[in-house]
């Protein structure tokens, strides 16, 4: 079951980015590409019920699994960055954090009208940058399909906040 290849894999390092923080470290997963296959086939029979017409991966770390996904997939992958780094014309959404704010960006003519949209990043924490790319997708007028992650740390209960654009939601290893 993908779940313990997970468990096995994933490197937690203690206090980082600081203290009291056990940082669940996903690059273990990138040095063994048997089990990076067997994540995006596990996405692929977990997303099966959906139609889905692209996938936005979150800057950075949702960039790796999400393109991987969307090329098997055979459909379109489109990345949502911080501000400031996409060089046409895009649409920001600004968001707040438990420390500050930050904002997120995305290519107008990247996301067409009407479009069923899945939404990855590797982790699923409080849920505010998966929020802020949802809110990019509605107002360029698609749907959010529902959301992949890899890991989702459900005492943080991101997953309630993203519910009210999908309740689709799959995570392969939860703590």
């Amino acid at each position: 079951m993908i779940s313990e290849k997970l468990d096995a894999a994933i490197r937690e390092v203690p206090n980082f980015p600081k203290a009291g923080i056990n940082f669940k470290d996903i690059t273990t997963l990138l040095l063994n590409p048997e089990l990076s296959s067997d994540i995006v086939d596990a996405f692929i029979a977990e997303l099966s019920h959906l139609k889905i017409d692209a996938i936005v991966g979150v800057e950075s770390r949702g960039f790796l699994f999400a393109f991987l996904l969307a090329n098997k997939m055979g459909i379109p992958f489109i990345p949502i960055r911080k501000a400031g780094k996409l060089p046409g014309e895009t649409l920001k959404y600004k968001y707040d954090l438990e420390y500050g704010s930050a904002e997120v960006e995305v290519h107008k003519s990247d996301i067409q009208k009407g479009w069923n949209v899945l939404v990855h990043d590797d982790l699923l924490a409080t849920g505010g940058t998966a929020c802020a790319a949802s809110e990019l997708i509605q107002q360029l007028g698609a749907k959010v399909a529902g959301f992949a992650f890899v890991i989702s740390l459900d005492f943080l209960k991101g997953n309630e906040k993203l519910a009210k654009y999908s309740t689709e939601i799959i995570s392969l290893k939860r703590y």
